[in-house]
């Protein structure tokens, strides 16, 4: 084999290996094409799924969001039996409670504005009325457990008849022994058997409403709260008031800072580090100033009912926090009016000055003497 020929079989192993490399190498492409193209396919259809879940999520927040919704203020008509007995448990009509032959003199009927999930009505009756709109009709049952409680035999027990008033030793008789509420079921001898379980355990109550409408008004929604709360609904309003207020006055620190700076900048000036070390240890003490704020106020009239009620004196403080936390109000300030004014005790002081006898001129003079006394 001449060298040329060498050069030659060089020349064609060169030619067939590159074009095997090039094929090759074209081969890859179209394997890296071929998976692009099923890479791109996928991503399509992983697209259309995200959209596709994007979309059936939307659909779910929508129907999730439409109608009423919890910590919506609603006025309710309704009107409650127990599904066994049909016993009337309550109702916002005054006709159905006086067909009932319920005695509602003092009682107060007509539509109950309810905070739905605040827990003025039974739990299972405010979570149907969610998701519904103005204008419903439901009915409902609430299960015993749900409503009064299920009866447990074990709260029904025998004691003494001497804790029981000599008036309430009788079946159906309602009384209190160590601070539980039952109601007598036989009375043998020196003993008395007393049922301590809610008079409604173990009922199934039936719930029949209407949603009257969206209460947006903040007194009627203060009303509202008062009447869930207390079953009462005194006179109320808000106002804005401008009220002056003692506040703390921080000093500005920034000159304290700046002075610090300096004095870092010029160690090696005693006196600098001297007045920055002094600053430090005798800070400005705080001051007080006078401030005129705005506060939001619902003003409640206390009637003597309210001022009376032992719920009321004992609750007061947290009615009147769940009030300014659901109405975003500043305060709440219950005040009583009296009418009338002073003149009958002056009249009576009066009648004993005269009866004391004396001229009629100095019994006038000794009142004026008195006034300038007091004023």
């Amino acid at each position: 084999m001449t060298d040329e020929d060498g050069d030659d079989a060089e020349d064609h192993d060169h030619g067939h290996g590159h074009d095997h490399d090039h094929e090759g190498e074209d081969g890859d492409h179209d394997a890296e094409d071929h998976d692009h193209d099923h890479d791109a396919e996928d991503h399509d259809h992983e697209g259309e799924d995200h959209d596709h879940g994007s979309e059936d999520a939307g659909t779910a927040d929508d129907e999730s969001e439409t109608g009423l919704q919890r910590d919506d203020f609603v006025r309710l008509a309704y009107t409650a039996r127990t599904v066994e007995s049909d016993q009337l448990v309550d109702t916002t009509d005054e006709a159905v409670a006086e067909e009932e032959g319920i005695d509602t003199e003092g009682q107060s009927f007509g539509p109950r504005v309810v905070v739905l999930g605040e827990g003025g009505l039974f739990d299972p009756v405010e979570d149907d009325v969610v998701g519904r709109e103005v204008g419903d009709t439901a009915t409902v049952t609430v299960p015993a457990a749900a409503a009064f409680g299920e009866h447990d035999a074990d709260e029904v027990r025998t004691i003494s008849v001497e804790k029981i008033p000599e008036d309430d030793r009788y079946p159906g008789a309602n009384v209190q022994i160590d601070g539980d509420q039952g109601f007598v079921e036989t009375v043998i001898g020196g003993r008395a058997r007393v049922d301590f379980n809610h008079p409604l355990a173990g009922e199934d109550v039936e719930y029949d409403y209407e949603v009257l409408d969206v209460v947006e008004d903040r007194v009627e929604r203060a009303k509202g709260l008062f009447s869930m709360y207390m079953d009462m609904e005194p006179e109320m309003w808000i106002e804005t008031d401008e009220v002056e207020e003692e506040v703390v006055v921080t000093p500005d620190e920034g000159d304290d800072e700046e002075a610090d700076a300096d004095a870092g900048e010029e160690d090696a000036d005693d006196e600098a580090v001297e007045e920055a070390d002094a600053d430090e240890e005798d800070p400005p003490e705080p001051r007080t100033e006078t401030e005129t704020v705005e506060k939001e106020t619902l003003y409640v009239e206390a009637t003597p009912q309210l001022t009376m009620n032992q719920q009321w004196m004992f609750s007061k403080q947290q009615v009147a926090q769940q009030i300014i936390q659901q109405l975003d109000l500043d305060r709440v300030i219950v005040q009583e009016t009296i009418e009338g004014g002073m003149g009958g005790m002056m009249g009576g002081m009066g009648g004993m000055m005269g009866g004391m006898g004396g001229e009629p001129g100095e019994g006038e003079a000794d009142v004026e003497e008195i006034v300038e006394e007091l004023e």
